[in-house]
């Protein structure tokens, strides 16, 4: 299972939970590990088996360990229980349950088909591993990625309102690589009115990627009928509230399970104070301003002991939770347990 759990790190955040696999054979030898690489990719009990397939491996009298209940449901991909029985596994061992609306079940099922299933081990270090997501499906909301880009001393724009560009260009590539990898991207009012963002998908040499975010405004105030964010293709939204979980609701309706908030300030203290940030994607720039915007609006915390906790959060960034990205530093982080 450490082999599973040390796998699933290799995957993604954001609509689906991060998942790892390990066959083991009679001898308790790992013979192949996979994980889930991301929304409409095989998942990882299907990955394992796939090797296990090219190479050759035979498959009788082998061990599956999967870092969660395999699923059994339909989504992009079909039920793992089911590939699982195809194959021939006749033992499977789970760390914790799935305990989602739409996945649940799979460890029943197996069992009703003369699979041998076993669950609990490891169980603390890989709910762990998933605890935001986990809440986010009670919560049935979007999963929740803040993106901030900021100075040294914590400004996202200079005294005079001047704001692009504070990190490099590839800072910004990551930036709109993340965007292909979300839902919905969403700013507020402010960030609308200062900057005109376009909340494209781009590629370094500024063309249109393939897949595109819904552009979200969260403002009570009405959107220009020329701002750049309408575009052309209809996948706009104004979300007219102040209120984060409206915001959620209304785009979890619009088909988003991850959901992008790059600011501002305002939006960004509105998620934070709600609980409802589940990783933060922070960009810092060797850049001192001195005063102007800071990236983070008052979270009226009066004192350190009641400090908002982070720690980092080495799944999907192969150089670890802390990485230089050109001259920029990027901190990939959530939030610490209550």
């Amino acid at each position: 299972m450490r082999a599973a759990l040390t796998a699933a790190a290799r995957g993604v955040r954001g609509a689906n939970p991060v998942v790892g696999a390990a066959l083991l054979s009679v001898e308790g030898e790992v013979l192949h590990v996979g994980h889930h690489r991301g929304a409409g990719t095989a998942h990882a009990e299907v990955a394992v088996l796939d090797a296990a397939r090219e190479a050759g491996t035979p498959l009788q009298d082998t061990t599956l360990l999967v870092t969660l209940e395999p699923c059994h449901h339909t989504g992009r991909t079909g039920p793992c229980t089911k590939a699982i029985l195809r194959a021939g596994i006749g033992r499977v061992v789970h760390a914790v349950a799935d305990t989602t609306d739409a996945a649940r079940g799979g460890a029943a099922w197996l069992r009703e088909h003369g699979v041998e299933v076993r669950e609990g081990l490891l169980a603390a270090e890989a709910l762990e591993l998933n605890e935001r997501w986990l809440r986010a499906q009670q919560q049935r909301r979007p999963f929740v990625s803040l993106k901030i880009a900021q100075s040294i001393d914590g400004r996202v724009a200079a005294a005079d309102g001047t704001s692009q560009w504070i990190t490099g260009a590839p800072a910004r590539a990551e930036g709109h690589h993340l965007r292909t990898r979300v839902d919905a991207v969403l700013v507020g009012g402010g960030t609308l009115r200062s900057d005109d963002p376009s909340l494209t998908a781009r590629t370094p040499e500024g063309e249109l990627c393939t897949r595109q975010p819904l552009r979200a405004v969260m403002s009570t105030r009405p959107v220009p009928e020329a701002a750049r964010i309408r575009g052309a293709d209809g996948r706009f939204v104004h979300l007219d509230t102040h209120d984060p979980r409206e915001a959620l609701t209304r785009l979890r309706d619009r088909g988003a399970a991850h959901v992008l908030v790059e600011g501002g300030p305002t939006v960004a203290v509105a998620f934070l104070a709600a609980d409802l940030v589940d990783e933060l994607w922070l960009y810092q720039a060797p850049l001192l301003l001195g005063a102007g915007a800071s990236s983070v609006a008052g979270l009226g915390i009066k004192t350190l002991a009641a400090a908002s906790s982070w720690r980092g959060d080495p799944v999907g960034v192969p150089d670890g939770a802390v990485g230089a990205v050109g001259e920029d530093l990027r901190w990939h982080l959530r939030p610490a347990p209550s």
